[in-house]
């Protein structure tokens, strides 16, 4: 079996699964947040009565994160109904917005936090909640009616997913990410490709990568339409989770079986993902000619601090030509902004001497548009390059605004010259 298979077989209490087949799996995580949350916790009360409890509150984490820096009293609303939930319910793991338990973007703060494990089973009210598969965990996103169940079963029916094996082999160059392996898979087998499938990750040029540039990879799986993503863990992961987490867990390892597309990692170069889709692939050398007025760097897929390092070594002793926001993914993230440096300059030092706007409260801020007042949020006709996972029509706020997907490298280098730009051409 496939590692997904034997997660979802260990899950289910069952010696052997395959795809197609139709499971009950217990599930270790049910993450929501301030957009899902409230309509699930519906669900749960109307399923289970107003007085019921959770199945397992030690095993719900709620992490508010995409409206919060705003004043709009709907979003000030959804808040308050997860703050009236978690006292009822007595959950331990929720991150108040305004006290110091914070942490921003749940993608980033689950698995920061102490979340995620290999694995286990995990899913989320959240389209990319399969980020946390790059720690050897099966993660989907979810509905808030099959949340709503979990909230009080712990149990979720589901079919097995077929795996798409992605093998990367050889020396990833130094001017590629993740993001950059990520949007050539999807511009080769498009938004469609995996629909329902487990995409996962492997290859010697997956090992090089760090946790963070892996959580980058699962996070757009489902970009491709997949249920997950999911990369085997190794020693980087082991380490990274025992940092964070004393909780047990098992690795589980899967069969190298066939392999769906092999890739030379030496031949991905930078790349852009055009409006509006994230299929719309092309070298970003072939964009030059098309000029910028704004760069965006955060979210779940592209506002970590390997990110913000990697944007940092472009911007540093140099001035953007255009609006450059920066929304780092947590509170952790920010921090790092002070505390990391290159060649004794902070990256906040080299973002404000780069000329970049005041960096942004942790959350998903424009990623997904938000209220008027969210910040980095689109107004007009903007041409926008982006570290997030979504380019579709009105995805930032304005829909006349055209949105370009890319690597922290891409987006800073292409704020340095006002048009879209290949790092390796200002570096």
């Amino acid at each position: 079996m496939t590692i997904t298979e034997k997660i979802l077989a260990k899950a289910a209490g069952k010696a052997v699964v395959e795809p197609g087949d139709i499971a009950w799996v217990n599930v270790d995580v049910l993450l929501t947040h301030d957009i899902c949350g409230p309509g699930t916790i519906g669900v749960f009360k109307r399923e289970f009565g107003e007085d019921a409890r959770v199945w397992d509150k030690n095993k719900v984490v709620i992490i508010p994160d995409h409206y919060i820096f705003t004043e709009d009293e709907k979003a000030h609303r959804n808040v308050d109904t997860l703050r009236h939930f978690v006292k009822k319910q007595d959950i331990p793991h929720f991150y108040d917005p305004g006290t110091p338990d914070y942490k921003g973007v749940c993608h980033v703060a689950l698995p920061e936090e102490g979340h995620v494990r290999p694995g286990e089973v995990i899913f989320g009210t959240d389209s990319h909640t399969c980020t946390h598969g790059a720690l050897g965990a099966f993660a989907a996103g979810i509905g808030n009616t099959d949340a709503g169940f979990i909230m009080g079963t712990g149990k979720l029916l589901i079919k097995i997913p077929q795996t798409l094996r992605f093998r990367f082999e050889g020396k990833i160059p130094e001017h590629v990410m993740a993001k950059d392996m990520i949007l050539h898979v999807i511009g080769d087998i498009g938004v469609n490709g995996a629909n329902y499938c487990a995409m996962e990750f492997t290859g010697d040029a997956i090992s090089q990568l760090a946790v963070e540039e892996r959580m980058t990879l699962c996070n757009m799986a489902v970009e491709a339409g997949a249920k997950s993503g999911i990369i085997e863990p190794d020693d980087k992961v082991v380490e990274y989770v025992r940092e964070r987490s004393k909780e047990p867990f098992e690795i589980i390892s899967g069969y190298d079986g066939k392999d769906y597309r092999k890739y030379d990692a030496a031949a991905i170069e930078p790349c852009v993902a055009g409006p509006h889709s994230p299929e719309n692939y092309s070298p970003a050398r072939k964009l030059s000619d098309v000029k910028i007025d704004r760069a965006y760097i955060g979210s779940c897929t592209g506002g970590k601090t390997t990110d913000f390092i990697a944007a940092a070594g472009i911007l540093k002793g140099r001035k953007v030509k255009v609006d450059t926001f920066l929304v780092p993914a947590t509170a952790r993230v920010a921090e790092s902004l002070i505390t990391e440096s290159i060649d004794g300059v902070s990256l906040i030092e080299i973002f404000a001497n780069a000329g970049c706007k005041d960096v942004a409260p942790p959350s998903c801020a424009a990623c997904l548009g938000g209220p008027v007042d969210t910040f980095g949020r689109t107004k007009g006709n903007e041409v926008v390059i982006s570290t997030t996972n979504r380019n579709f029509l009105g995805r930032m706020g304005s829909k006349q605004s055209q949105i370009h997907l890319a690597s922290p490298l891409t987006v800073a280098a292409s704020a340095l010259t006002g048009h879209i730009a290949d790092p390796r051409d200002v570096d």
